[in-house]
């Protein structure tokens, strides 16, 4: 492909403002407490209120952001919807803090009822379910040892309760926002049903992190469902977005810069994840755990901070050559899964 990709806005807005990227289109960002240290928010011009993509993590700072937002650069009318792109937490976290004022949440089916159910399921120790997920993972013992100790992680800790009651979108919806008709195009791998839209009326796409200009989205396995193949999903989903992508569209992605060059952005996710499958069927000439096989999926040393996420995305991609009949995967005596190459035939 001979286009490339552009960032037409290299500096992003400072916290507790926005820059306008479009007529009626404004970006924000709010910070996470992570290496991805940041989440962008659009909020969309609807005459008499304001529509908000996404929301951020529900935290005394974040919430202080947006009151200072609703002050400040959006000020002047409420925040009638909130629409969320998918279930997580750095997305879905003020939706129930909009919700309880007055705010109309609109979903996918799926994001909407697995964002209520993981903030309703709170686990103060680790079930064993997801001990045996990650033993079975040959996760790190020194790792293992210490996050089994610990309280796990729950939705509740960084998500506002979620009332009962939202509005459904779903593949081929339609939703009107900022004066622009938006077809709802819907992506599978990072999040079950991730929303996208389409501006049938400008060159613009708010893409959540399906689509992202200079990372690649994680693609986890979870104990929520262990033989997941959300790599098959990722790929489908790229293959099916990419008969829609156009060079001249500006992309509003969930994280890092807007960003130009769509169909040459979705051949490098689809040809990226191809290239680390096949170092990692090469890498397993012998039997390897999940967490043996870093180094040919990331090419670098993962530290303890990344651990969690490198050891679901190294799952994903074990599952992906096991479902698809290119590995064999076996239960070793000390309960560990180990993967190998399939022999030629």
């Amino acid at each position: 492909m001979s286009q490339t990709i552009s960032t037409p806005f290299e500096t992003p807005p400072a916290e507790g403002d926005a820059i306008e990227v479009a007529p009626g289109v404004l970006w924000i960002r709010l910070p996470l407490p992570m290496k991805l240290d940041h989440v962008n928010i659009y909020a969309l011009d609807d005459g008499d209120s304001w529509t908000v993509i996404d929301t951020g993590l529900h935290t005394k700072r974040t919430v202080a952001i947006w009151e200072k937002l609703l002050a400040g650069p959006l000020a002047g009318k409420p925040v009638g919807r909130v629409v969320l792109t998918h279930h997580h937490p750095d997305h879905i976290g003020m939706a129930g803090w909009f919700q309880a004022r007055g705010a109309e949440i609109i979903a996918t089916r799926t994001a909407w009822l697995l964002g209520r159910m993981l903030t309703l399921d709170v686990q103060e120790v680790w079930p064993e379910e997801a001990l045996q997920f990650y033993r079975r993972a040959g996760m790190d013992k020194a790792i293992f040892e210490a996050r089994s100790k610990d309280r796990p992680f729950n939705f509740s800790d960084t998500v506002h309760p979620i009332a009962l009651g939202f509005t459904r979108i779903q593949e081929g919806s339609a939703i009107t926002m900022a004066g622009r008709v938006w077809d709802v195009r819907i992506g599978n791998g990072h999040a079950p049903e991730h929303a996208t839209f389409w501006s049938r009326d400008d060159n613009l796409v708010l893409g959540g992190d399906q689509l992202l200009a200079s990372i690649s989205p994680n693609l986890g396995v979870y104990p929520t469902e262990p033989d997941a193949d959300p790599v098959a999903e990722w790929l489908v989903a790229c293959e099916y977005l990419a008969q829609f992508a156009t060079a001249d569209q500006l992309v509003l992605p969930g994280h890092k810069l807007p960003f130009t060059g769509l169909p040459l952005r979705l051949n490098q996710l689809i040809e990226n994840h191809h290239g680390a499958l096949a170092r990692l069927l090469d890498h397993l000439s012998q039997p390897r755990t999940a967490h043996d096989c870093f180094m040919p999926l990331f090419k670098r040393e993962i530290g303890e901070a990344e651990y969690g996420l490198a050891l679901v995305e190294s799952i994903a991609h074990l599952n992906h050559l096991h479902l698809s009949g290119q590995a064999c995967r076996n239960l070793r005596e000390d309960g560990v899964y180990t993967f190998e190459r399939k022999a030629a035939t």
